[in-house]
């Protein structure tokens, strides 16, 4: 995701953007759109057509161009224009979901949340930690389970891992830091 410095806004909206769409592509994108407005003030007032063009080629650029100036509108207009800092109030936004309202949460305000992608949820069921079938499951689990410490840098953690190591399909076991512990679950070829 894109430098963003802590500020809330910042990383909500650069959250929105790297949906569906890459590092690479998100972070020169969230650059192009907070040098023309960062703030929902300044942000309400681009035409949502202004704002797809600075942020293409992300994934679903125009319906995310909707969606930014939503958000900024209800920040707007009941939150007198501040990202509001807990997982419940950020649900309230169109557009949010928990993955997002957790990262907003521990990058925007430094206080304790799971983010749980893809990565999370794959890499903590096939270790055995949780058993679960979704990614809102998984953060209630790893909620109960993992303590609060460790909350914040698991994402990161396993994000790296799961991109380097334990991939999706055919996870590199031979090498795997972590495979005297693991449980494999689902995984069915490894290299």
């Amino acid at each position: 995701m894109a430098d963003t410095s802590g500020d809330p806004f910042r990383v909500l909206i650069a959250c929105i953007l790297s949906l569906r769409t890459q590092d690479t592509t998100t972070g020169p994108a969230a650059a192009r759109l907070f040098a023309v407005a960062a703030t929902p003030e300044t942000m309400r007032r681009l035409p949502a057509a202004r704002i797809a063009k600075l942020i293409y080629p992300v994934g679903f650029y125009r319906t995310k161009a909707r969606v930014i100036l939503g958000i900024c509108r209800d920040l707007l207009e009941r939150f007198g224009g501040r990202v509001p800092d807990t997982i419940d109030d950020l649900l309230t936004l169109n557009g949010v979901g928990r993955k997002t309202a957790n990262l907003v949460v521990t990058m925007g305000f430094g206080k304790p949340g799971i983010c749980v992608d893809t990565h999370v949820h794959r890499i903590s069921n096939r270790l055995g930690y949780v058993r679960t079938r979704t990614p809102e499951e998984t953060e209630m689990a790893l909620r109960a389970r993992l303590p609060r410490r460790f909350w914040i840098g698991y994402n990161d953690l396993l994000v790296a891992f799961g991109q380097n190591v334990c991939a999706p399909i055919s996870p590199k076991c031979s090498t795997c830091p972590v495979r005297a512990i693991c449980r494999r679950v689902g995984v069915t070829s490894f290299r």
